[in-house]
């Protein structure tokens, strides 16, 4: 299996879904703008959507991917199939209570996420409301997360990849076709993530069933693999999902500023999650199976080459994106975002939150590679270690930075406490020998750092003065930015072919 041809299906249907997810929020802001209804709404999502990131896009798959490998490799599809058999129907169980309590403790669960809302009696009550519509989608998309551990492992990529489309697709429905017949309005969002869960588990179930792996309900408590799973993952939840953790908290803190606060961070979010989600969730989920046969097959040479290779790709292509979305946080936020209810005071917000973001956009995606260097061998107990510091870490930022730039610090102190994880992280793979650097590691970053100029050159040139940006509209702003940003890829994908960059290079076998 070529890993960067894997990479590459990954990342282009992970594309389509940014792209639709683009046109999913250009839509909410349209419709329904930055204040009370969408700050319910975001709050209301913000505790399944946690899950999603933590299980779809890390913890479940940290936990089960390796010891379900170990079981395909070493013990045959029977007693694989009964592992998948026995784990599902263990957490489904375990996520029909939690999604029950979700339901019923919704107000509970409110007062502790954002607070803040308890001073207003009709934004607590819609937040509550929508909370409890939202809550089955814990069940669904935990389960989604099963199916995409078990794909995975059997290299069918693209299916997994292709879910969270279906749940842009809902979300644009629902903005478009059912928000007129919902009072609120903004109902409908809630009604859409409800049904986009069962659609995205629904896609998944025929692709199992030809696997042979299409988990059927089996109950028991003594099977030592389940348990096995069940004892990684519940540290790993928060072993990797530090940034998610840190969102909730922020969330808690922005309630307490002016309107608009929570809106402001989830749009500078939604941004930064282009990069995050386009590389990161591919480059993660590629990685982890190959780890874990290496480590089984105790070839460590292969899987230290295999981080390096997982690094270089992520500086590579995380560096410029990062550069870009801190220079040209304006033109982006305003061509995309400021239209109808979303003003250009809206747009400024929400740059310095992207600002802060985009900071920490290395270390954030490093994780994604670094802890699969830990997880792939079993090891849960350091990246909780690590985790534990970093949460701290980032709440002493927090308080620092709060009162100093009000939200946008919020973002700045989760892209610094990325930054410290993922080198933490580092640090400790190279103190216990699990991952060496191969040679050259200095010259690549030379030349990475001569392509970055040249983009920062074409992007500080071609955008022109903010304020242009905040009075044109429509296909004048599309065009300019969309030159703006071509010319900027060309511009540092040429340099760095002139400086012996070959698409080859980087081109990997993993483990079959």
């Amino acid at each position: 299996m070529n890993l960067l041809k894997a990479l590459a299906a990954i990342s282009s249907l992970t594309l389509v879904s940014r792209i639709l997810a683009f046109v999913r929020d250009i839509l909410i802001a349209r419709v329904f703008g930055a204040g009370m209804a969408t700050d319910a709404f975001f709050v209301a999502f913000k505790l399944p959507n946690l899950l999603r990131r933590m299980f779809a896009e890390g913890a479940f798959s940290q936990a089960f991917v390796p010891i379900f490998g170990e079981y395909k490799n070493r013990r045959g599809h029977d007693e694989t199939k009964l592992l998948v058999d026995h784990v599902t129907t263990l957490l489904a169980i375990i996520l029909f209570i939690v999604t029950l309590i979700g339901i019923i403790a919704a107000p509970i669960l409110v007062y502790i996420s954002a607070p803040g809302f308890v001073k207003d009696a009709d934004k607590f009550a819609l937040t509550v409301q929508l909370l409890r519509i939202t809550s089955p989608y814990i069940f669904f998309i935990s389960l989604v997360a099963v199916a995409a551990g078990i794909l995975n492992t059997y290299n069918k990529f693209w299916v997994p990849a292709f879910a969270p489309i279906l749940l842009n697709i809902c979300f644009i429905g629902g903005a478009l076709f059912l928000a007129p017949y919902c009072d609120p309005p903004i109902m409908a969002l809630g009604w859409a993530v409800f049904l986009a869960g069962i659609v995205q588990l629904a896609f998944q179930v025929p692709f199992l069933k030809q696997i042979g792996m299409l988990p059927t309900w089996r109950f028991n408590l003594h099977d030592a693999g389940v348990w096995r799973v069940i004892k990684q993952m519940g540290p790993a939840i928060f072993g990797v999902s530090i940034a998610q953790i840190s969102l909730i908290i922020n969330t808690i803190f922005a309630s307490f500023l002016v309107a608009g606060s929570v809106s402001w961070l989830y749009y500078a979010d939604r941004l930064m999650e282009f990069p995050s989600g386009v590389l990161g969730a591919a480059i993660a989920s590629i990685l982890l199976p190959s780890l874990s046969k290496h480590h089984a097959d105790s070839n460590t040479v292969e899987y230290s080459k295999l981080l390096d290779w997982g690094l270089r790709l992520t500086f590579m292509l995380t560096l410029p994106a990062a550069l870009a979305l801190g220079m040209i946080a304006v033109p982006l936020l305003a061509t995309f975002f400021q239209h109808g209810a979303f003003s250009a005071n809206d747009v400024l917000m929400t740059r310095g939150a992207l600002v802060g973001y985009s900071v920490g956009l290395i270390g954030m995606l490093s994780v994604k590679v670094l802890a699969p260097g830990f997880y792939a061998r079993q090891d849960i107990k350091t990246p909780v270690k690590i985790g534990i510091i970093t949460l701290l870490f980032t709440q002493v930022m927090n308080l620092l930075f709060i009162g100093w730039i009000q939200h946008a610090g919020l973002a700045l102190a989760i892209g610094l406490g990325s930054c410290f994880n993922s080198g933490t992280l580092f640090y400790l793979l190279r103190k216990r020998g699990i991952y060496t650097p191969e040679p050259g590691w200095g010259k690549f970053l030379a030349k990475l750092g001569s392509a970055l100029l040249a983009l920062g050159l074409v992007l500080w040139f071609g955008m022109g003065s903010e304020q242009h940006w905040l009075t044109t509209h429509g296909w004048s702003r599309i065009i300019h930015l969309t030159w703006l940003v071509v010319a900027g890829v060309v511009a540092y994908f040429a340099v760095l072919w002139a400086l012996g960059f070959r698409l080859k290079d980087f081109s990997k076998r993993g483990a079959n």
